[in-house]
């Protein structure tokens, strides 16, 4: 197995290990949960479709282009192609039967989805170390997040019925806008980088200061998504445990 590929998966598995030890209550069958991140690797075709359609529209100006491509390319076409894939492999499962589970399984799906982007980057990057520890520390984990504020709002659209629509609605809502507002940073900058219409040191200090944003807001989005994996496991615990789970043990099920 090559470098180029470990450091492409380890920081994916490194966060499916992560959120599968947090299940401590009725963990998931390893089938349907491996099911779910290979159904999140395919996700990766009809993602990239939307987005070769979408990015016909991207404008030439680097600020509104950087936005347009953050939002609307990446963002919206990712999170839906992934919000849709996800319930069609979750939404009518008799394993999710708690709260929790939004979170796992949303997570499961969003890393299938990361682990071929990541490595589709790495192996076209000439310079594979960097590409690979930079999406390693930053690109796979915001994956991650991203999933779990969806898995959050999607396990209130299971169980809060009075609410469902609502729920449903910020289940796509706010990943979209969490994506985007991570990449069109970066992609912003960069535009402002290159760009031939502003003076070096202006566009140099814009850039360095979207940044320096960049990374408050990545901080952020760590603190979100531990907060409500705790508010998550605590729902979970307060669920009605003392039934017998029908589906108890090592098991290997995906339906």
């Amino acid at each position: 197995m090559s470098i180029a590929l470990v450091s492409a998966v380890l920081p994916v598995l490194i966060l499916l290990f992560f959120i599968y030890k947090k299940d401590k209550f009725q963990p998931e069958p390893l089938g349907k949960l491996v099911w779910t991140f290979f159904v999140g690797c395919l996700s990766v075709i009809p993602a990239s479709l939307m987005e070769l359609l979408l990015s016909t529209f991207t404008p030439s100006d680097p600020v509104a282009g950087g936005l347009f491509t953050g939002y609307a390319v990446a963002g919206f076409s990712e999170e839906l192609c992934k919000l849709l894939l996800l319930m069609w492999v979750i939404w009518k499962s008799p394993y999710f039967d708690e709260y929790f589970d939004g979170i796992v399984y949303a997570s499961f799906l969003s890393l299938g989805f990361a682990c071929v982007e990541n490595i589709m980057y790495v192996y076209s990057s000439d310079d594979t170390m960097t590409i690979a520890l930079t999406r390693g520390l930053l690109a796979v984990p915001a994956h991650f997040l991203f999933a779990v504020i969806m898995g959050y709002h999607l396990a209130l659209a299971k169980f809060d019925l009075p609410n469902r629509h609502k729920h449903l609605f910020h289940a796509l809502l706010y990943p979209v806008l969490l994506h985007g507002t991570y990449d069109a940073l970066l992609m912003v900058s960069d535009g402002i980088t290159k760009g031939g219409d502003n003076e070096e040191t202006i566009a140099l200090t814009v850039a360095g200061g979207l940044i320096v944003v960049f990374l408050i807001f990545d901080v952020v989005l760590w603190r979100r998504g531990i907060k409500r994996i705790k508010r998550m496991q605590e729902r979970s615990k307060e669920q009605n445990f003392d039934r017998q789970h029908p589906f108890d043990g090592f098991k290997w099920d995906i339906l």
